[in-house]
């Protein structure tokens, strides 16, 4: 599809909406009263209970659903042999992550509450044993609704409505569940900044806000979606309704009949089907020279950070057969350290659930797991605040004013506050980064990156706070995070990003996730030395670092693509082996060998079964149209474009992406029909206009097309690419001096952009401007290194 005018999604979707989904903390406080009965620490009395029983405790916690899934058991059936285990899961947010609406689950006031936003308001009242909420529906009217299931704890408490297709839906409205004291025990809207309209994919009733999608998987046990794409229908079933024992462990049948039994030793892993991999032995013995651990241990492939991960990093979903032991993308596509998730640093910024930022951090480089700070079953810290980090670290080395640069005392900074900078989600929900790294002022002055110092010190500039940094500890900055400055110029287009993040993406000692987003950023910065960097990431032993090489094969010949990308469709890791299918999708079977037709076709059927597995999404419509067309099943591709219309009719890419299957098919008035109904549906949206104005220039409507092109540059003026088009159509005009009005004004946004930078120089070689000619090439010559011609005419040029 042409690059020209075709918005596609990213090969990986977020399935978080990072307003709704209610992270399960891991510094866990103490649970609200009632939530926990005294019965439920006298496990062996209830460890008995029916598959449809109450469980262990109010609202069936523990207890199995008489639609789980063959193998599992239920949390109950655990407590027999874990009662220490069990009592401490009790306690953590995990136990009630999701709960049945009733009197000992529900915490908000629904004492007939009124609540008011911007318009919207709802009250929360009973109706006899049931919760109700009188609100605005998705028609835009006042009805009552009842509330069947809580979502989330501490310091809030979702609610969902139930609807006869099967969707559960996440209120606007959350109680905030902290004491009065804290400012809690009121009720609160999570987009206080916006109003939302029915139409709206973020109102309550919208697909941003479904829990079957978007929060289902991490807050039940052996979730099921079970989509019906032909009745656009839910039949979603869990093992358990919250995230119990087998959510982590896997499904225990097998254990438990191993327990019951000889327990022979010859059986693998006591009767599980798979563990985490366990760590080696560590020595965390304090080196009192430098009052950290001297040695660090080696880390397992699959170990428990990667069951962790699941649910605590930022991903998309490919397959509902999880199991402890494997890499993450097994199952799931993490997300990169992509600008609007991340800062350039790689500290968060968007909702992004830790693994990412612990990933990045020395501590797991030296074979730390969540584990050594949180107790695995409760979740909460293994010493309170930073005491936990005295396990491994000297205090009285760490806690010195010489350390900190501040007079010990209570007011003083602390590991945490230094090194765990937080941010606050879902307006009331303070999270601390877990990549605990140092903290760089100096990075902020040059980058605009945050950090601890002025977090606390929001009155001092920036350069204050890095001229104590540099009192303190002297003039050159360490930690071990180090890809800050090769990520800040990367997004900016600068092609000095390409030797860092080549170093990045080749060096071993790199974080994967670290290696993987260079190799991501390296798409932008073709040259010999990426490609070098290229080949050698497809072999690296991360699946991630080879997922982003096999994307940054795009664009290459197909026998150069087959020949890099074919090995790797039986790769150990399914995201390999679907994102090597995606960009195979043009190979012709029939150019193959029987063995090598039979990988190809099975690693398709991969990418069409993690695609249709998200079929209530218009971006897995979008994606598997795409995969679709570029296997010449264009009837197939229509379907799926024509689907993901359907569920979201005001998507501009998707509209785009038909328009662009009717033009290469010779239907040019039903793809400009397409593209006005998306115009039209959603008016600022420029990709839909850029589009049609493409198809006014293949008719020769020029003056339409002009209006057009414009309308597209205002409305989304950093995109580079409208912007040449644009520019490009001027000068065809005639109206030179426009056009390079807009080269102008577009290069001082993108002042990289390999496009603007040719039509700059064309333009100045024409009009004998050598100057801006010559800066034009020289820069053309930094973008494209290896170009023999470019160099040549600026060497002429110097």
């Amino acid at each position: 599809m042409s690059d020209a005018y075709t918005v596609t999604f990213a090969r990986s979707f977020s399935t978080v909406c990072p307003m709704l989904f209610r992270w399960i903390g891991l510094c866990v406080p103490a649970l609200a009263a009632g939530l926990l009965s005294a019965g439920l620490i006298a496990l062996a009395a209830e460890v008995s209970t029916s598959r449809a029983g109450q469980g262990l405790g109010p609202g069936g916690i523990g207890a199995l659903s008489e639609t789980a899934p063959a193998g599992y058991i239920g949390s109950v059936a655990c407590a027999d042999c874990h009662a220490a285990e069990t009592r401490a899961w009790l306690s953590s947010q995990h136990a009630h992550a999701m709960s049945r609406a009733a009197p000992q689950t529900v915490l908000g006031n629904f004492d007939d509450a009124r609540v008011t936003h911007k318009g919207n308001s709802a009250r929360f009242f009973r109706d006899g044993s049931r919760f109700m909420v009188e609100t605005e529906g998705v028609d835009g009217k006042t009805a009552a609704f009842e509330i069947t299931d809580t979502f989330g704890v501490h310091p809030l408490q979702q609610y969902l409505v139930t609807f006869p297709d099967g969707r559960r839906q996440a209120l606007p409205f959350a109680y905030d569940t902290r004491t009065a004291g804290e400012g809690g025990q009121r009720w609160f809207h999570l987009y206080p900044d916006q109003m939302i309209a029915p139409a709206d994919v973020l109102h309550w009733t919208g697909m941003q806000q479904n829990w079957n999608f978007m929060c289902a998987e991490c807050h039940s046990t052996a979730l099921r979606k079970n989509y019906d794409p032909a009745a656009n229908r839910f039949d979603t079933r869990f093992s358990e309704i919250s995230v119990g024992c087998e959510a982590c462990h896997g499904p225990a049948r097998g254990h438990v009949d191993w327990a019951k039994g000889p327990r022979d030793r010859d059986i693998p892993n006591k009767g599980f089907a798979s563990i985490a991999a366990l760590r080696p032995p560590a020595d965390w013995t304090i080196d009192p020279a430098t009052g950290s651990p001297a040695h660090g241990v080696s880390r397992p492939a699959g170990d428990g950070v990667e069951t962790c991960a699941r649910c605590h990093a930022r991903r998309s979903l490919i397959s509902e057969d999880w199991r402890p032991g494997q890499p993450l993308t097994q199952t799931h596509l993490p997300t990169f350290l992509a600008e609007g998730l991340f800062e350039a640093d790689g500290t968060m910024q968007d909702e992004v659930f830790n693994d990412h930022s612990f990933k990045q951090s020395l501590m797991y480089a030296r074979g730390v797991t969540c584990g050594d700070c949180h107790e695995p079953h409760s979740a909460a810290l293994r010493a309170p605040g930073s005491a936990v980090c005295a396990q491994c670290h000297l205090p009285d080395k760490f806690a010195s004013e010489a350390h900190t640069g501040h007079a010990p005392g209570p007011k003083a900074p602390d590991c945490i506050s230094c090194h765990m900078p937080a941010r606050t989600y879902m307006v009331v929900d303070k999270r601390h980064d877990h990549s605990f790294r140092i903290p760089r002022p100096d990075l902020s002055a040059r980058l605009g990156t945050p950090n601890a110092c002025n977090d606390c010190h929001k009155d001092k500039a920036t350069g204050w706070a890095a001229e104590a940094v540099a009192r303190w500890h002297g003039p050159v900055r360490k930690g071990f995070q180090t890809w800050a400055e090769a990520f800040h110029d990367a997004r900016g287009g600068d092609p000095a990003a390409r030797d860092p993040l080549i170093r990045l993406a080749t060096t071993p000692a790199t974080p994967a996730i670290v290696r993987a987003t260079a190799m991501n950023e390296l798409r932008g910065f073709p040259s010999i030395a990426t490609d070098a960097a290229l080949q050698k990431a497809l072999a690296d032993p991360d699946p991630l670092v080879r997922i982003a090489a096999i994307q940054n094969t795009a664009g290459q010949p197909l026998d150069v693509r087959w020949r890099r990308i074919a090995p790797l469709l039986t790769d150990p890791v399914a995201g390999v082996r679907i994102e090597a299918a995606n960009q195979l999708a043009d190979q012709p079977l029939a150019a193959l060998s029987a063995g090598d037709r039979d990988r190809l076709s099975t690693a398709f059927r991969e990418y069409e079964a993690a695609q249709r597995l998200n079929a209530e999404r218009p971006e897995a419509r979008s994606n598997l149209g795409s995969f679709l067309l570029r296997r010449g099943d264009v009837a197939g591709a229509e379907a799926q474009f024509r689907a993901g219309l359907k569920l979201q009719p005001d998507l501009p890419a998707l509209a785009v992406n038909l328009a662009d299957l009717y033009r290469m098919t010779g239907r040019e008035r039903e793809a400009q029909d397409i593209l006005q109904r998306a115009i039209k549906a959603n008016p600022d949206a420029a990709a839909p206009m850029h589009a049609l104005a493409l198809g006014f220039i293949r008719q020769k409507r020029y003056a339409e097309a002009l209006d057009e092109l414009r309308r597209a540059y205002e409305l989304a003026p950093g995109n580079a690419r409208y912007a040449y088009v644009y520019a490009v159509a001027l000068q065809s005009l005639g109206r030179a001096q426009d056009s390079a009005a807009v080269s102008v004004e577009a290069l001082a946004r993108t002042p990289y952009d390999f496009d603007l930078l040719a039509l700059v120089l064309n333009e100045a070689l024409r009009s004998g401007d050598v100057d801006r000619a010559r800066e034009a090439a020289s820069k053309l010559s930094l973008l494209r290194p290896d170009d023999a011609e470019i160099a040549r005419l600026s060497a002429r040029l110097r």
